[in-house]
């Protein structure tokens, strides 16, 4: 099965200015390179400040790589082809809310992926808007909710809805369900299951979970100070993990030091 997404020695570089003429480079990312096969999971883990933030906007196209390369089904993803990347790699949030306009309902904002990245018709639109609503668990009716009208849940169903209203090829979630209580989390959990059944999407998953990353991906992908120290079968890293630093970010859960 060949690689849906791959990316090659990616890298990020923020310059922090340490006197007038001086700047002292750190890598956010550095060297990253791993393979997403269609209609499979990748979870992302590593301790505050790894990285795997980063990676995440720099797959999604928040930020431009220093150095690298991203390839989409084997051809180079430029970070200006802004079309192609809309089109195909979708991203969702820890804070839904944030990330949705408060000002716009909710059948408006999921109007304006369509009208800016597709040539439907007004029909075509109010068609696929229906669809992708019950897709996600919610009703037509929700369309004229605002943001603030919606439950902690129904906010991120919302977004999930914006995210694969394009029938992207990629979802990149980046701590989407963090905020979310046990049974709300379980419930979106078993959505995007059934997403990734029904329209064969690809997911990256950047989790602090073992249990999420166990539950969910295919293959873990582990970060430490911007680098991949542990990438492999999800049964292997987590069950048989190599690295010292892996075994303590079992362990400990997102407050690793060390």
């Amino acid at each position: 099965m060949s690689a849906v997404l791959r990316t090659e020695n990616l890298s990020r570089v923020f310059h922090h200015r340490i006197g007038w003429f001086r700047t002292n480079p750190q890598f956010a990312v550095k060297d990253v390179s791993f393979e997403l096969k269609a209609g499979k999971t990748l979870a992302v883990m590593g301790s505050n400040g790894s990285g795997k933030s980063t990676l995440a906007a720099l797959v999604g196209g928040a930020l431009e790589p220093t150095s690298g390369h991203i390839y989409l089904d084997g051809s180079v993803l430029a970070y200006n082809d802004m079309r192609r990347r809309a089109q195909s790699i979708r991203m969702i949030f820890q804070d839904a809310e944030g990330s949705l306009n408060p000002n716009l309902t909710i059948g408006k904002q999921l109007h304006e992926v369509l009208r800016f990245n597709t040539k439907l018709t007004e029909k075509q639109c109010d068609d696929t808007i229906s669809k992708t609503l019950k897709r996600v668990g919610l009703l037509n009716e929700h369309r004229t909710f605002y943001p603030y009208m919606l439950t902690n849940g129904q906010k991120q169903r919302a977004c999930i809805a914006r995210a694969i209203i394009l029938n992207p090829k990629v979802l990149v979630s980046d701590e989407a369900l963090a905020t979310l209580d046990t049974s709300v989390r379980a419930q979106i959990l078993n959505l995007l299951i059934d997403l990734q059944r029904e329209l064969h999407i690809s997911y990256i998953f950047i989790t602090h979970s073992p249990e999420i990353a166990q539950h969910m991906a295919d293959e873990v992908l582990v970060m430490k100070d911007g680098k991949v120290i542990e990438y492999g079968e999800t049964q292997h890293v987590l069950n048989n993990p190599q690295e010292r630093y892996t075994r303590k970010l079992l362990n400990a859960g997102p407050d690793l030091s060390t």
